[in-house]
């Protein structure tokens, strides 16, 4: 390693491929998966095992800096291995503005932490979130408090889904 290399801060790395990302995981660690919307973040959480996936937190939106604090110290709190991030492309393969806000977001996190992402394909988990929620008879109030963690829930468990396979 150069002198130059040292100077360089160490970033995470992002992924699009779910057997690269499994590969760098360490073992007997959770995952959060993140549904990341324009006003919050809707945080789920996996067990250890990273079999199921549980809603966890919704965190308004603010400034990056504080978002991301708030962020990185859940993950500290629940010695996380990686993050499942949201990504929402169209219906029709192509990414639009969400899509790069979403890959803006894991650019930066990755400024600062070394924890590795997943890129995860997230078309109408948010209308499939909005589904179970009007099947179990909640108050739109109520939905409007808990979609993006349980939006986020999906996301993760799909992620969680596809791994078992792919392992």
């Amino acid at each position: 390693m150069s002198a130059d290399d040292q100077d360089k801060p160490a970033t995470g790395t992002t992924f699009q491929d779910i057997v690269a990302f499994f590969a760098v995981l360490p073992p007997g660690q959770r995952l959060i998966g993140i549904d990341a919307g324009t006003k919050t973040l809707g945080l789920a959480l996996s067990d250890v095992n990273r079999g199921i996936a549980s809603p966890l937190e919704t965190i308004k939106k603010t400034k990056f800096t504080a978002d991301a604090a708030r962020l990185l110290e859940i993950c500290s709190e629940h010695k996380i291995a990686g993050l499942v991030l949201g990504l929402p492309i169209n219906l029709d393969g192509t990414e639009g503005p969400r899509a790069q806000s979403t890959r803006a977001l894991a650019r930066n996190l990755n400024k600062l932490s070394l924890l590795p992402i997943l890129l995860w394909d997230e078309r109408l988990t948010t209308a499939e979130a909005e589904r179970m929620l009007i099947a179990a008879d909640q108050t739109r109030k109520r939905r409007a408090e808990v979609i993006d963690k349980l939006a986020a829930t999906i996301i993760l468990q799909n992620a969680l889904d596809r791994m078992r396979v792919a392992t």
